[in-house]
């Protein structure tokens, strides 16, 4: 991409929406490292966690405050070189924004709203909930929805989910199980300032980390398959191409009861194109019989909406 081809691209819509999602799910992931982390000092598989403890060794061992964010922002330096030279340009690009922007967010977090503002002085421990437990919950959600929607346009939080989109390019993990295992080798680092108990709850902190993100990026990747068998099956097949927008399959079938043959027509639609089929099918009392399932992914061609409008044209 040219100097000119990027100056097209930042004047795109597609840029400023992305660029909005990707700064509004920093915040949440600020807002869930600085609240929920670092007050209880719970290690999470994250390089927020990772430096959390460095930041702790360098207090307890060595006397010197180093803060939070200014080792984010270094480890994040680092990964950004990989996320660029690994995965795609792209990725590298958008990832060099989100990662480099967490560690001023918490500082400016730190400065203006420090947590110790949000902690009760009857706390037996320096946790916003009151809970450790209740604190990994919101951390885990928070980040793990932050992460998904960050994905599914082709960023990151950065840190280690540079780390787990590098080990789902090339071994093939899912998005999740990549995020666990890196988390987890993370996690073990936190013997350093904490006691068994806080590693363990870090540990299962982790697993149920990977776990919710793939939940979260299933439900964002979600499509239906939707089977249709109807007299008026032409008629429909012309609104879902040229309506919608989509590709037909269609077979050949034979009903077991009656024995007549007919069209089958198979379609993978987005939730919002499925409303609209079930809409036009309802208003225009087209009789129809019609199954739908959830598909979590699809390859290939599926997305290339413009292909189709080209043909049609």
């Amino acid at each position: 991409m040219n100097l000119k081809d990027i100056i097209s691209y930042l004047g795109t819509k597609k840029f400023w929406v992305e660029l909005i999602i990707m700064t509004l799910g920093m915040v949440v992931t600020a807002c869930a490292v600085y609240y929920f982390l670092v007050p209880s000092k719970l290690i999470i598989g994250t390089i927020s966690g990772l430096s959390i403890v460095i930041s702790g060794i360098c207090q307890q061992f060595f006397g010197f405050p180093l803060n939070v964010s200014t080792v984010i922002f270094v480890i994040n330096a680092i990964l950004l070189i990989l996320a660029y030279i690994l995965i795609d340009k792209e990725f590298g690009i958008k990832t060099v924004y989100t990662a480099l922007i967490l560690g001023p967010m918490i500082g400016v977090l730190e400065k203006y709203l420090p947590y110790e503002k949000f902690i009760s002085q009857n706390s037996e421990i320096p946790s916003i909930m009151g809970d450790l437990w209740l604190d990994l919950c919101c951390f885990v959600v928070l980040l793990s929805l932050a992460q998904a929607v960050l994905f599914k346009i082709n960023a990151s939080t950065g840190g280690l989910d540079i780390l787990a989109k590098i080990v789902n390019k090339y071994l093939h993990f899912d998005i999740g199980t990549s995020v666990s295992v890196a988390g987890w080798i993370i996690c073990c680092t936190a013997f350093a300032i904490n006691d068994a108990r806080l590693v363990i709850i870090g540990l299962i902190g982790t697993w149920i980390n990977g776990l919710v993100v793939d939940y979260f990026t299933a439900s964002f990747n979600r499509k239906k398959r939707v089977c249709i068998i109807s007299p008026e099956h032409e008629r429909i097949k012309q609104f879902i191409i040229n309506d919608i927008s989509r590709g037909v399959t269609m077979y050949n079938v034979r009903g077991g009861y009656t024995g007549e043959d007919k069209v089958e027509l198979v379609v993978l639609l987005s939730t919002d194109e499925f409303s609209d089929l079930m809409k036009y099918i309802n208003e225009n009392e087209i009789n129809a019989f019609i199954t739908a399932g959830n598909v979590s992914e699809v390859y290939g061609l599926w997305g290339d909406k413009n292909r189709l409008k080209n043909v049609n044209k």
